[in-house]
């Protein structure tokens, strides 16, 4: 069993691609990738480093995987977990719920989690609204991808993001910083 479990859920893919990315960059043996369309309450259980990716959807709704498993993970508890987010959104296209998922998801896990990691500056990016960021902070609370508008920019943040989670995890493997 690995460090890491990294939960996600994707609907077109780009989530998918996003997670193998990052499981590159911080050691593939350190990560083990769980789709939420095929797990249970108990798969978290197996880790204290979790790290949930989700996209948000048209007006701020979380992903079609993460929505139908919401009622299992309220029953979760975190304690002793500690945790890190990626959100996927359209900055333009929905500028009032950028990343609205992933600031749900986050509120839900931060009601038990013992510490929360991978918080994510604001700067560069341009939204009207987002659940995601953190009150009175130029802060995400976790990684921000825009597919949309910005793919150009995912390989620096990836490893910029991945840098930072490596060293607030802890992992003693080395760190693959990778032009992808």
């Amino acid at each position: 069993m690995s460090e890491i479990g990294l939960f996600f859920g994707s609907d077109d893919g780009n989530t998918q691609s996003i997670v193998a990315r990052i499981a590159k960059r911080l050691g593939e043996e350190n990560v083990d990738l769980h789709d939420v369309a095929e797990i249970t309450q108990l798969d978290f259980a197996r880790y204290e480093k979790l790290i949930m990716a989700i996209p948000t959807w048209d007006f701020g709704q979380a992903q079609t995987d993460w929505d139908d498993f919401w009622p299992e993970l309220e029953q979760i508890d975190f304690g002793g977990k500690t945790m890190a987010f990626v959100g996927l959104g359209d900055q333009f296209g929905y500028s009032d719920f950028f990343l609205d998922a992933m600031g749900q998801l986050h509120d839900e896990v931060a009601k038990t989690a013992a510490r929360i990691i991978g918080y994510w500056p604001t700067a560069g990016y341009e939204f009207d609204a987002s659940r995601a960021k953190i009150a009175g902070e130029n802060m995400f609370v976790g990684l921000a991808l825009d597919q949309d508008q910005q793919p150009q920019l995912t390989c620096n943040r990836l490893n910029q993001w991945c840098r930072q989670v490596h060293a607030e995890f802890g992992l003693k493997t080395p760190l693959q910083l990778i032009q992808d």
